[in-house]
C-alpha cells in the first residue's frame, strides 16, 4: 500500500468530520492536524474545487456535505428478470475503479436482495439504486409485495413479525428451502456497515457501530426496502466474513450471533420461559450460537434457567456463549447453570 502524503491524509480527515457533522469544519481540522483555520480552508477549498465536497453558507456559518459522485435508480419488472443484469447494468459500472473486494462484496449484497425481490415478494416489479460519494456508497433494493416480515410471520405461523426479524437474525431462515439456504440476509447484513430492512411499520438497522435496533414507524412502508452501505476503501473481504461463521477446518454455515434484545419488546423485560423458547427456535441447526446481551439490562431466572440449562442440557452438541453481558445478567447466568 502507497503512503499517503500529509496533505491527503489531513484531506482524508476531512471528509470524516464532514460526514459526522458539515459545521466547524475548519476549526476541528487544524486542531485535529496542528495546523492554522486559514491552512484547514485551503484544505477544504481544494476539495471543493475537485468536486468532492459541496459548501453553503457564509465562512462562519459553512455547511461541508459530501458531494454526490455518482449516481442512479432504475425500475425493473420482475417477469423474467435476472439479477446478473441488474447487477452488470446499474452498479458494476458505478463501482468498477473500487477495490476488488469491496466489488465483490456489492456483487454479493446486491445479486442477493434482487433475487430475494424476485423469488420471494410477490412484487410485479423491483427498484435499485446506488448514490456514492468520496468515503461511502449507499444503495437499495425496494419492491411492493408483501412484505417480508409479515410473509415470514404468515409462512412460520408466528405470533408477531417482530418475531420475524428475530428469525432473520439468527441466519438458515427460508421461505423457500427447495430453492434458497436462508443464508443470503444473514451475510448481507454481516459484510456491508450498515444494512437496513424496512417494511410495514418494522425497521430493523443492523450497524457495525451501534447495537442492532428494531423501530416501529406509525407510518407504513409498502412491500420490503433494503439498505446498505459500505466504505469504499474498507479492508473487509466476502471470505473473512464467511470464516468467522464456519466451523474450524470446516465450510459450512456452523456459528451464528444473536441480538437477544430483538426478543425483547418494548416496554417488556426477559423474565419467562416461553421467551427463552421463542429465543433459541432453530439453535440446534448450529454449532456454536453467540448471544449478544448488549442493550439487555437484566433477565430472569425463568429465562435463564430455560436458556441456559434446559436447551443446553437437551442439545449438547451446541454450545452457547453469552457476550456484553451487564453484571446482573452475567450474574443469573451463572446461578443457573451452578
Amino acid at each position: 500500500m502507497i503512503a499517503k502524503t500529509p496533505a491527503e491524509v489531513i484531506r482524508s480527515d476531512a471528509l470524516r468530520l464532514i460526514a459526522a457533522d458539515g459545521l466547524g469544519v475548519a476549526a476541528r481540522l487544524a486542531m485535529a492536524h496542528g495546523i492554522s483555520r486559514q491552512a484547514a480552508n485551503r484544505h477544504l477549498q481544494a476539495l471543493v474545487q475537485e468536486g468532492v465536497l459541496t459548501a453553503a453558507g457564509n465562512t462562519g456559518a459553512r455547511r461541508y456535505q459530501l458531494a454526490v459522485l455518482h449516481e442512479a435508480i432504475r425500475d425493473y419488472p420482475c417477469a423474467g428478470l435476472s439479477e446478473d443484469a441488474v447487477w452488470r447494468e446499474v452498479f458494476a459500472p458505478l463501482l468498477a475503479d473500487l477495490p476488488l473486494n469491496v466489488r465483490e462484496i456489492w456483487q454479493y449484497g446486491i445479486t442477493e436482495m434482487v433475487n430475494n425481490a424476485i423469488d420471494h415478494s410477490g412484487s410485479a416489479a423491483v427498484e435499485v439504486g446506488l448514490r456514492r460519494n468520496a468515503l461511502d456508497t449507499f444503495a437499495w433494493v425496494s419492491d411492493r409485495g408483501e412484505g417480508i416480515f409479515r410473509k415470514i410471520q404468515r409462512l412460520l405461523k408466528l405470533y408477531d413479525p417482530r418475531e420475524a426479524i428475530l428469525e432473520l437474525a439468527k441466519g438458515k431462515l427460508t421461505t423457500d428451502p427447495e430453492r434458497h439456504t436462508g443464508e443470503g440476509i444473514f451475510f448481507s447484513s454481516k459484510i456491508f456497515d450498515a444494512f437496513d430492512i424496512r417494511s410495514d411499520r418494522l425497521y430493523f438497522r443492523h450497524d457495525d457501530r451501534v447495537v442492532d435496533v428494531l423501530f416501529e414507524h406509525d407510518a407504513p412502508t409498502p412491500g420490503t426496502q433494503v439498505f446498505m452501505r459500505l466504505a469504499n476503501a474498507t479492508a473487509r473481504t466476502i471470505k473473512e466474513v464467511f470464516d468467522n461463521f464456519a466451523a474450524p477446518e470446516e465450510f459450512t454455515f456452523a456459528k451464528t450471533v444473536v441480538p437477544v434484545k430483538l426478543a425483547q419488546y418494548e416496554g417488556e423485560k426477559l423474565v419467562s420461559r416461553s421467551q427463552a423458547k421463542r429465543l433459541y427456535q432453530r439453535f440446534e441447526r448450529f454449532q456454536t450460537v453467540i448471544l449478544d446481551f448488549a442493550g439487555v439490562e437484566m433477565i430472569g431466572q425463568g429465562f435463564a434457567d430455560e436458556l441456559f440449562r434446559v436447551f443446553v442440557a437437551a442439545h449438547p452438541a451446541v454450545t452457547l456463549f453469552a457476550t456484553n453481558t451487564s453484571a446482573s445478567v452475567a450474574d443469573m447466568i451463572k446461578r443457573v447453570q451452578a
